[in-house]
């Protein structure tokens, strides 16, 4: 069983109360672990040692180059301990072994080298004399102490997008991993610390939201909180967050609509959906969930999603022939369970899954594939995130139509479109309102591309050069060329013109 401690001002460190958290496998519902239950002192001593390290060690006063130097360090450690970082996501977070050691760990690994590159490109604009007797120049800083909070369904991978632009870019942080899954976390500070990290620059505090999440929102020595989290946790971020008016960047829930256009390619339309809609699970925000069919096309279609439905083999997340592993936590399974059983009562038709699998699998918190037709666009679990392996089947006849439902929930964080032709991909691409919209595929995303939401689903950007932007503030700089005590336009505070 991994005993771990948190990482606060250099010192891996027990809770002040010595309480803590058991980590528990979703797979057998076993304890595999424990992490301190920090509380409100943890969080305060960790935020006194971002702000020191802030406001007076080297960290945002080196080169970008040299920040750059240690990320590919960490980079560089994290490959040679990428097989044990990825067993230990999928025993804490139930994912697959085959995505969290072919996708996460690699693609999180590559982001952290995209950063160290990307870093030292930052710019603003060109130095110019806009008012003509002085130069103006434009920097930009980092933001300063940045408390960020990360989800449970891409423990490692989240972490990395949240600290990766935050630190490269001169800040210091402050993060709290979920309480369900902290583990891989905790070995991506120790990669920072052994390649050379200053003290106080990366703190992890493991506890509650109610008191580590809420105090990096209200304290004042936090400049920034970014989150990637659910649409209502966002709002009370916002909420907590104003009275310090801190800057504030979120990613939040989705409810991603895949179009299919009557003149689209099916069998690959289908692959799509199943890729799409149970990526981990279906807990991914950007998870293929509505699947909005022409009617010309919605019987042919669904009769191959149903097929491939029943061959995802459903097992332990540690097997290589496991497509399907369990969700998170058993909470949150019920918590999905119960979407299915409002999904009946609604009216939809439930053509297969709805149920835990049983039998050897009983014991983790596992949801079979589940597919619903007859789904009305304003249902509930058509309007709703489910975060779970829930489809939704729902019918339009005209091209307007589609994007109206495509558009009508308040989330706008991702969707696809599938047509082979180019004017109505190009129509539809731009008339849904999400921030990474696929054509004939769904999911890629890369270190280069920003990837954020519209409407309820945040603002900001993670990944790409972008996500730099949200983590530096420009300062205007006026440099006088005229060496002159009294400058041409100061009679309009006072005296007469010379």
């Amino acid at each position: 069983m991994a005993v771990s401690k948190m990482l606060v001002g250099g010192e891996w460190v027990a809770s002040s109360s010595e309480a803590t958290i058991s980590v528990v496998s979703p797979f057998t519902g076993k304890q595999i672990g424990e992490v301190p239950k920090g509380d409100r002192e943890d969080i305060r001593k960790a935020i006194d040692a971002a702000r020191e390290a802030f406001d007076k060690g080297p960290w945002p006063r080196m080169p970008a180059r040299a920040r750059g130097d240690v990320y590919l360090k960490a980079a560089q450690l994290l490959q040679q301990r990428a097989s044990a970082i990825a067993e230990l996501e999928s025993r804490n977070q139930g994912k697959t072994i085959k995505q969290a050691a072919d996708v996460d760990i690699p693609s999180s690994i590559d982001n952290l080298v995209f950063y160290a590159g990307a870093v030292r490109t930052l710019d603003a604009k060109s130095p110019q004399e806009f008012l003509g007797d002085g130069t103006t120049i434009f920097r930009r800083e980092p933001v300063g102490v940045v408390g960020s909070i990360t989800p449970w369904n891409y423990p490692f991978m989240m972490a990395v997008w949240k600290i990766g632009p935050a630190l490269v870019t001169g800040n210091t942080v402050v993060l709290k991993p979920a309480s369900w899954t902290p583990l891989s976390t905790l070995e991506l500070a120790k990669a920072f610390i052994d390649a050379g990290l200053p003290t106080g620059v990366l703190n992890v505090v493991t506890g509650p939201g109610e008191e580590v999440g809420n105090e990096l929102c209200v304290n004042p020595k936090v400049d920034m909180v970014s989150l990637t989290g659910d649409t209502a946790t966002g709002r009370k971020i916002m909420e907590s967050a104003s009275s310090t008016v801190k800057r504030v960047q979120l990613e939040l829930g989705g409810k991603a609509p895949f179009v299919v256009f009557e003149d689209a390619d099916i069998p690959a339309a289908v692959e799509g959906a199943i890729v799409g809609g149970y990526v981990n699970g279906g807990q991914d925000c950007t998870a293929a969930t509505r699947l909005i069919l022409h009617q010309s096309v919605r019987e042919k279609f669904e009769r191959g999603l149903l097929d491939r439905v029943k061959q995802i083999r459903v097992g332990d997340p540690m097997s290589r022939s496991t497509d399907l592993g369990p969700l998170v936590h058993a909470s949150h399974q019920k918590k999905v369970l119960d979407w299915v059983e409002t999904g009946k009562r609604e009216g939809a038709k439930l053509r297969v899954g709805g149920a835990e699998p049983g039998g050897k699998l009983r014991a983790g918190a596992f949801v079979n594939a589940t597919v619903f037709d007859q789904v009305a666009p304003d249902m509930k679990i058509a309007q709703h995130e489910i975060f779970g392996p829930v489809l939704d089947v729902i019918e339009f006849e005209k091209f307007d139509e589609a994007i109206d439902i495509a558009n009508g929930v308040e989330y706008g964080l991702a969707g696809s479109v599938w047509t082979q032709n180019v004017r109505t991909a190009m129509r539809a691409a731009n008339a849904i309102r999400f921030g990474d919209v696929w054509v004939n595929d769904h999911l890629p995303i890369g270190s280069e591309t920003p990837h954020g939401g519209f409407k309820q689903s945040g603002f900001g950007k993670d990944l790409g050069v972008d996500s730099l932007n949200d983590y530096t503030v420009v300062k205007n700089m006026y440099i006088d060329l005229t060496g002159l005590a009294r400058k041409g336009w100061h009679y309009t505070v006072y005296g007469d013109p010379s």
